[in-house]
C-alpha cells in the first residue's frame, strides 16, 4: 500500500469518526433541549401557569434569562432550553469547518467559515433589534 492509499483510507477514517461526531452533537443537543424545556414546562404547570415574570413579559436579555433560570422562573428555564436548541446547529457548523479544514478543502472551510459569520451577526442583529 503506498502512502497515498495510506493517507486517503486514514482521511476517510476520521471524516467518517467526524460526521460520527456531528450527529451525535445534533442528537444530544436536541435531547439536551428538550429535556429543559420540559422541566421549564413543568416548573410553569406547578405555578398554575405563572411564568414567574408580569404578563406579557419575557426574560429577552442573557442576564435576566440567568437569573431568571437560577430562581427557577419557567419562562427564563423555557428560555435556556430554546438557546441551546439554536445553538445545537452553530455547533454544527463550527465542527463542520475543522472537518473540511482536517480534509484541505479550502473552498468549503471559507464558505462554512462565512455562514457562522453569518449567524453570529444575525445574533447581534436580533439581540439589539
Amino acid at each position: 500500500m503506498d502512502d497515498q492509499s495510506h493517507q486517503r483510507k486514514a482521511t476517510a477514517t476520521e471524516m467518517a469518526h467526524i460526521e460520527g461526531i456531528i450527529g451525535r452533537i445534533l442528537q444530544i443537543g436536541v435531547a439536551v433541549a428538550a429535556v429543559i424545556m420540559l422541566f421549564g414546562l413543568i416548573l410553569l404547570l406547578m405555578n398554575g401557569g405563572n411564568g414567574g415574570y408580569p404578563a406579557g413579559h419575557q426574560p429577552t436579555t442573557i442576564n435576566a434569562i440567568i437569573d431568571g433560570t437560577i430562581a427557577l422562573k419557567p419562562y427564563a428555564v423555557m428560555m435556556v432550553g430554546m438557546f441551546c436548541l439554536i445553538m445545537t446547529p452553530v455547533l454544527r457548523v463550527v465542527v463542520s469547518i475543522y472537518a473540511f479544514y482536517k480534509e484541505h478543502d479550502t473552498l468549503y472551510v471559507w464558505i462554512t467559515s462565512i455562514v457562522l459569520v453569518i449567524l453570529c451577526i444575525s445574533f447581534v442583529i436580533g439581540h439589539t433589534v
